[in-house]
């Protein structure tokens, strides 16, 4: 570190320090998205779940506006959480403080890396109070201290690091377009019957009334050349009536998904025994889905042993397996790309060669209303397995679903590709964070790493 960086506390460094803690906004179904601390994780700003009224914003914002490039901190539940904002219109909620850097003193791109560094986390936790939930007062994060070079090398450093996120959000992006393409292939071709109601208006077939508004859809779809006739011909021409699913294609059938697919849940060895914990194989919660960026799940906090595996009622599950969460909440999604245990809070679809991971997951997806009604439980609602496997379930016909298993299995390899560079890139970039923000490594060193990780 030289001698020219500045140390000051966090309140001599900022323009502004925005903190709405102590208010409650009026919360509504759509209007300006709430910044709350929930949705703020891993540097990034999560879809909004929340909206105050477009009415209300002038009033509620008193305090101060946002503007494009402040950072947010997470003052508690969690604490140190770090985003950086795009310039939308936005609202900010409780638990929820933004600053903003002194212009010619501290850039903002770079303070939003400086926060996430160990020194400040240290510092958080170190001033953090709180018997059941551990958060900061303003008095005490004001007390900070921040430890920064000059503004060309804070620039030279939020670019570095900038450009790793960069890419990383970007392979975001790419992996929800292809996971929306699969989705959407999955409801065309098995829920709306798009083929299906081609084949039949092409023959002239009838159409059942439930489904002639679809049918309209298709009708123009045939019309304008953009049908896949071609993926058409793997489909029947015609609908028979179910008592479970209503309308159905000809020649399929209704089972259940506990019949078609094995589905098991899992447990929790004693934290206390040692002998069960810190082994090889990945332990997957709830709360371990909630962290992932896609439907892949590669990586787990705790691993247990040989022996803590064997205290699992499921035992160690091949890679392959569908995860669904059970409980507290019901519906995170996730494919184990490795071995994997699951505790008692995942019913756990085993790897089948007929109904494969992608198809499988798009299935969930389309039934989570059913899935979720059925659930019970006066804490928290819970989907048991006696209650999920008895679901209706559609058998396809066995060309419909090879043809689809083909196609989703190449975006679901182009999804795992995108996560295996983000994973790479997060690592160098957690790497070069710390030895960047303390000086220990120089800029034309990481600049040389970062370009070869992207190369």
């Amino acid at each position: 570190m030289g001698s020219e960086w500045t140390k000051l506390p966090l309140e001599e460094a900022m323009d502004a320090i925005i903190d709405y803690r102590g208010k409650t906004p009026r919360k509504t179904a759509t209007g300006i998205p709430l910044i709350t601390a929930k949705i703020v994780k891993n540097g990034r700003i999560n879809p909004t779940q929340e909206y105050i009224a477009e009415a209300d914003y002038d009033s509620w914002m008193q305090r101060g506006i946002p503007q494009k490039g402040d950072v947010v901190l997470t003052t508690e539940a969690p604490l140190g959480e770090v985003a950086q904002l795009n310039g939308d219109k936005i609202a900010l909620a409780q638990r929820i403080i933004t600053l903003r850097g002194k212009i010619g003193l501290l850039e903002s791109d770079f303070l939003k890396y400086l926060l996430q560094s160990n020194d400040v986390q240290h510092q958080l936790d170190g001033r953090a109070s709180g018997t059941t939930v551990s958060g900061i007062k303003q008095s005490e994060l004001r007390q900070i201290i921040l430890c920064f070079p000059p503004l060309p090398e804070q620039k030279a450093i939020a670019h570095i690091l900038g450009s790793l996120d960069d890419k990383i959000e970007l392979n975001r992006r790419m992996n929800a377009t292809l996971e929306g393409m699969a989705q959407a292939l999955f409801k065309s071709w098995f829920v709306d019957f798009d083929p299906v109601l081609d084949n039949a208006l092409a023959a002239g077939n009838p159409i059942p009334e439930e489904l002639a508004d679809r049918a309209e859809v298709r009708r123009r779809a045939l019309a304008d050349g953009t049908a896949n006739r071609e993926a058409a011909k793997q489909f029947p021409a015609a609908f028979q009536l179910t008592e479970e699913l209503g309308w159905i294609p000809d020649g399929w059938e209704v089972s259940t998904i506990g019949d078609e697919v094995a589905a098991v849940g899992g447990g929790t060895p004693s934290t206390k025994n040692e002998m069960f914990w810190n082994g090889t194989h990945l332990f997957c919660t709830p709360k371990e889905m909630s962290k992932l960026s896609s439907f892949v799940l590669s990586y787990t906090e705790r691993h247990l042993t040989d022996l803590g595996s064997q205290k699992v009622s499921s035992g160690i599950l091949s890679a392959g397996t569908l995860l669904m969460s059970s409980r507290a909440p019901i519906g995170y999604l996730a494919i184990s790309e490795k071995p994997v245990t699951v505790n008692q809070g995942i019913i756990a679809l085993l790897k089948n060669e007929k109904y494969q991971p992608m198809f499988l997951l798009s299935w969930l997806r389309s039934n989570m209303a059913k899935i979720i009604e059925r659930a019970n439980g006066s804490t928290f609602l819970e989907i048991s397995k006696k209650n999920f496997k008895p679901i209706p379930f559609l058998r396809p016909s066995e060309e419909a679903l090879s043809l689809f298993n083909v196609q989703a299995k190449s975006i679901h390899r182009r999804i795992v590709n995108g996560v295996s560079n983000s994973n790479h890139l997060t690592k160098l970039r957690d790497t070069l964070l710390p030895k960047l923000i303390s000086g220990e490594l120089r800029i034309p060193e990481a600049k040389k790493l970062t370009e070869e990780a992207m190369a």
